[in-house]
C-alpha cells in the first residue's frame, strides 16, 4: 500500500465520525481521499487488520503513515493544527 499525499479516511456513509473528519477537512481546505469501507472489501480488510479484527471507523491514515482511530474532534483539530 502507498502513502497518500493527502489524508486518506477509511469510513462508512452511515458514520457521524467519518461524517464529521469529512466536515472538517472540507471546511479547511484540507485534501483528502474517501474510501468507503462497505463498498471497498480490499480497504474493509485493511481497516481491519490495522485495528484487531474491527471494522473502526474512521480510521484515518495520514501521509506520515501515522493513524487516528475513532478520534474525538479534539484529536482531528491538534492533529490538523486547527483552532478550535
Amino acid at each position: 500500500m502507498t502513502i497518500s499525499p493527502c489524508i486518506t479516511i477509511y469510513g462508512t456513509s452511515w458514520c457521524g465520525g467519518s461524517r464529521r473528519i469529512r466536515l472538517i477537512c472540507e471546511r479547511n481546505n484540507i485534501p483528502y481521499t474517501w474510501i468507503d469501507i462497505e463498498h471497498d472489501e480490499e480497504a474493509a480488510r485493511y481497516v481491519e487488520r490495522v485495528n484487531n479484527g474491527n471494522r473502526s471507523v474512521p480510521t484515518i491514515v495520514w501521509p506520515d503513515g501515522s493513524m487516528l482511530v475513532e478520534p474525538s474532534e479534539h484529536e482531528i483539530n491538534k492533529k490538523l493544527g486547527i483552532e478550535p
